[in-house]
């Protein structure tokens, strides 16, 4: 498992290892030691999510409020992802700034997002499946959605948005959030 820095502190791209054969491939897909030590950070993942999208769907921008912040390390099982985040840490010099990243099947390409960012991704191909770990549990109260078409954020997404679940289509604008981490 290889860890990089994005410029973002504590947002890592992960890049584990695939091994391929005639009989298929096999892929580590975490080893607590070996994030530790690349990242310097001490995780614990209590929660396992999945969803399937078709293509077109965005899902997000997703946080959670603290005490029940949480930390994801985002995965494509099946299909491909643009996977954005938006830090929302206002102590950050890349407050209100935002990341986009290509995940796919087969690439061995993670995320890990921490606490503070804001999160979403749009399903480039049918059928995606995206799977992440979370260092906290699903908390409803505790969950605010950010406009992902917001023009002061101005993310560019990379295909048109065919399909969006009511509560994120209702996000509210980036401006209301700057007080909410760290």
């Amino acid at each position: 498992m290889d860890i990089f820095e994005t410029g973002f502190r504590h947002l890592f791209r992960v890049q584990s290892n695939v091994w391929r054969d005639d009989r298929g491939s096999f892929q580590e897909t975490f080893k607590e030691a070996s994030f530790r030590i690349a990242t310097g950070l001490n995780l614990s993942f209590v929660q396992d999510n999945e969803s399937v999208s078709v293509k077109g769907v965005l899902r997000g921008m997703h946080a959670q409020k603290p005490p029940r912040s949480q930390g994801k390390l985002i995965r494509v099982v099946q299909g491909a992802i643009q996977d954005v985040v938006v830090d929302l840490r206002k102590s950050e010099p890349t407050f209100g700034h935002w990341k986009s990243f290509d995940l796919k099947q087969g690439d061995g390409q993670m995320i890990y997002v921490p606490e503070g960012f804001a999160h979403g991704f749009l399903a480039l191909e049918e059928n995606t499946i995206v799977n992440y770990k979370c260092t906290n549990y699903y908390d409803k109260a505790s969950e605010i959605h950010l406009n992902p078409f917001d023009t002061q954020l101005a993310i560019a997404w990379k295909n048109e948005v065919t399909v969006q679940s009511e509560k994120d289509s209702e996000g509210r604008p980036f401006a209301e959030f700057g007080n909410l981490f760290f």
